[in-house]
């Protein structure tokens, strides 16, 4: 009847002859259903917006795997339609928003209402859409993502990227894939912070004792280029760690060292001062060895301490045991190069002369190698016994949410 703007079963269930049944599927896909496992699990609330009816929204939600509240009577995950969400107030959205994983039937000002509702709370907002009504939800999201295959142009036009192949896996891949990157930018500045800072010290410490310096600066420009290509270049082959979806999501405004990561460069910065000054001015004042010989130590010294503590770096919370030793070939590569290179600065003549290098006896080059080996073993004591303390609170995996 005209007077009647909504439909319920029972106003069809009446007059009529059953004839047959036709039922159709539309199930998720297999990946789909790992995704959002995976995604749930990294601490991302997956929630779905639809046009479908609510219990068929439900049920759907229920087949991926979807956290979210759910109806008392019934167990089932609640699914709040288009007609509850325009009854609800602005004020009591953000908490609907929150809790509820699965919205059925909804307008376009009710997305975009909804992915307010969510920044709101302080939540960064991934939005996915393919029709032209979600394009001011895509809009307004922190990232938007249009559908590549389905997608319209306006849909493309508003989102930030372009899914080219319209499933979801390929999001929590490129999520992975992000965590990934950002690791190992972190990994690099964990170790190349320790070189510099160290270097200065070093050379801090001899100018405020009136001594002569331990590094020249061609020496410095020597350490500086070689290691950041041949050492720290190769942590950008560094394969994800395994752990790397069980962390909860990072705080978009968080630094990009955190406390337990500057403590720990300090304190590895401390240690290439005590190794390369202290052979340094045992060199000179013991041995009496010509200067060029104690600087030549200097060098090795920052250079095989930067180097064990590149192992160190390939993973920041726990040991290489965790992530296999072997994972990375090109690591092992670097520190071989290294090593030839600096054999050859130190002993070859043309090239220890441009250097201002001497040659060093075995005994100062064992010494050299134990002492990175030295300091390899105090970061991974550092990881077990000290680590766990103050990383613990960042590197929680995430419970699921059960509301």
């Amino acid at each position: 009847p005209p007077e009647k703007a909504l439909l319920q079963h029972e106003d069809v269930q009446q007059e009529l002859t059953f004839l047959g049944l036709f039922a159709m599927i539309d199930p998720p896909r297999p990946e789909a259903i790992e995704a959002v496992r995976l995604a749930q699990q990294a601490g991302i609330a997956v929630k779905m917006i639809t046009g479908d009816h609510t219990l068929t929204a439900s049920a759907i939600a229920e087949q991926l795997g979807l956290h979210g509240a759910r109806e008392a009577a019934t167990g089932r995950l609640r699914a709040v339609s288009g007609l509850e969400l325009a009854q609800t107030s602005d004020a009591d959205l953000p908490a609907l928003a929150e809790e509820v994983a699965v919205f059925a039937r909804t307008a376009p000002d009710q997305k975009l209402r909804l992915v307010r509702a969510l920044q709101s709370r302080g939540h960064i907002v991934a939005m996915t859409g393919d029709g032209v009504n979600d394009a001011p939800a895509l809009k307004q999201a922190d990232i938007g993502i249009a559908m590549g295959l389905s997608g319209t142009d306006a849909a493309r036009e508003a989102a930030d990227m372009v899914l080219t192949d319209d499933n979801f896996a390929t999001i929590e891949a490129a999520i992975e894939e992000g965590r990934g990157v950002f690791d190992n930018l972190v990994k690099f500045v964990v170790w190349t912070l320790p070189t510099n800072f160290g270097e200065g010290l070093v050379l801090m410490a001899a100018i405020l004792v009136g001594s002569s310096l331990p590094v020249l600066p061609i020496q410095v420009l020597w350490i500086n280029m070689s290691t950041a290509l041949l050492l720290g270049l190769m942590l950008v082959f560094e394969p994800k760690e395994p752990n790397i979806m069980r962390r909860p999501p990072r705080h978009p405004h968080a630094p990009l060292l955190n406390y337990p990561l500057i403590i720990r460069t300090a304190f590895v910065s401390l240690l290439i001062l005590l190794g390369a000054y202290g052979l340094y001015e045992w060199l000179l004042l013991v041995r009496e060895a010509p200067i060029e010989v104690a600087r030549a130590a200097a060098v090795n010294a920052i250079v095989f301490v930067e180097l064990f503590y590149l192992f160190n770096c390939r993973c920041l919370t726990h040991s290489m045991f965790y992530i296999g030793w072997w994972s990375n070939p090109w690591v092992w590569f670097g520190a071989a190069a290294m090593t030839f290179c600096q054999v050859l600065l130190t002993h070859l003549p043309p090239l220890s002369t441009l250097f201002h290098l001497g040659p060093l006896p075995a005994d100062v080059w064992a010494a050299i190698l134990a002492y990175g080996l030295v300091v390899y073993g105090i970061i991974e004591m550092e990881k077990a016994f000290v680590g766990p303390l103050l990383f613990g609170p960042v590197w929680t995996p995430v419970p699921p949410h059960r509301p």
